[in-house]
């Protein structure tokens, strides 16, 4: 990905409400000795911060409803847990969860047409991958995941599970939904358009 797309990507996920601590700070502390100025910035800084996300991540309930991916992420298995954001038009969000460790990893990013691009991030604060891939007519997904700096590409291939259909054994193929049973739905944002990175606060570029 290009890195104003990444610069972009970074200023979405810190938010504007450190920004905004910052302007009130500096409207009142002109009437304010520098004692009290620096404790209302103490108090500022600590009301402005988001609050601490547990390590190691853990499944989110807010995706447990997603639409779900099972396949491989270079020779490992994972599950995908992939939805559209309610604030964002193009947005998706979700996670994804290796089958072998548990490992959780933060997605999050945009779905133009056919053509998903999102980010990832291990700890909910720095960006430690980008994804980009396509669905095919099938709600399959295949594409190629990377480092932040677009090395060491790595292929994904996830297939749909129908809702209810249990998570294929670690090794085995994610098999088609049975007849009769309809899978779930890809998410497909309203409309398409260029937004990056949006869901988590307090983000900047992994080393």
């Amino acid at each position: 990905m290009l890195e104003s797309k990444a610069i972009r990507s970074v200023a979405r996920w810190r938010g504007w409400i450190p920004g905004a601590a910052a302007v009130l700070l500096l409207a009142g502390a002109g009437s304010l000795s520098p004692r009290a100025a620096w404790a209302q910035s103490d108090a500022v800084k600590e009301l402005a911060a988001p609050p601490p996300i547990q390590l190691p991540l853990k499944p989110s309930p807010e995706f447990a409803k997603f639409p779900r991916y099972a396949g491989t992420l270079g020779t490992r298995q994972i599950v995908l847990r992939l939805g559209a954001k309610t604030d964002d038009p193009s947005g998706v969000h979700g996670e994804y969860q290796y089958t072998d460790t548990g490992e959780v990893i933060l997605i999050a990013g945009d779905r133009d047409g056919d053509t998903l691009e999102v980010e990832e991030s291990n700890d909910g604060t720095h960006i430690t991958g980008n994804w980009v891939g396509k669905f095919a007519a099938d709600g399959s997904l295949a594409g190629d995941r990377m480092n932040v700096d677009d090395s060491d590409p790595q292929p994904f291939d996830l297939r749909p599970l129908a809702a209810g259909q249990p998570v294929p054994a670690p090794g085995a193929p994610a098999q088609p939904p049975a007849a009769g049973t309809a899978p779930s739905a890809p998410a497909a944002p309203a409309a398409s358009g260029a937004h990056t990175v949006n869901g988590v606060n307090n983000l900047s570029i992994g080393e």
